[in-house]
């Protein structure tokens, strides 16, 4: 009995270590590995200057979140603060994403945590650095962000 006892924490912690899933490991699901094509299809489309493309990682709904220095719903006005933040290429800058984390919560929704760097010139407003956390929905049109909560982004200037 005491050997059982004794053995028993032993085999919880091995049990739940054998659960957990680091994040390399929560990263190679077939869920992960799909918003992590759309965040590089993004990234791609960020760097053409595309925001319309860029977009489309998004649920086109009236019903999104998207939490920066302000609270904006729905699709169209997130899609209008970008145009109106990042009126040119140049502003854009050069947008890449680092330290991503992609957890699977259900067959429907999961979430993806990383960090943005935007390279930007001086003249067009500098870099911009920041975390986000992105809750995501699968839906009949792929995995597509319903809430995006970022931190450090630059206040919108139109030039």
């Amino acid at each position: 009995m005491r050997i059982a006892r004794a053995l028993l924490p032993l085999l919880l912690l091995s049990t739940a270590m054998l659960n957990a899933q680091t994040p390399a490991a929560a990263n190679q699901t077939p869920t992960a590995k799909a918003i992590l094509a759309v965040l590089d299809r993004q990234v791609a489309d960020w760097n053409r200057g595309d925001i319309d493309a860029f977009a489309t990682g998004y649920k086109n709904s009236p019903d999104i979140l998207f939490i920066g220095r302000t609270i904006n719903r729905g699709y169209a006005e997130m899609v209008a603060n970008y145009h109106k933040g990042y009126p040119t290429k140049e502003r854009m800058g050069v947008l890449s994403f680092s330290q991503l984390e992609v957890q699977p919560l259900d067959a429907r929704f999961a979430t993806a945590t990383g960090h943005f760097h935007i390279e930007a010139s001086a003249a067009a407003g500098g870099n911009s650095d920041g975390y986000f956390l992105l809750v995501w929905e699968k839906t009949a049109d792929g995995w597509k962000v319903v809430r995006d909560d970022t931190t450090g982004l630059p206040q919108p200037k139109a030039k």
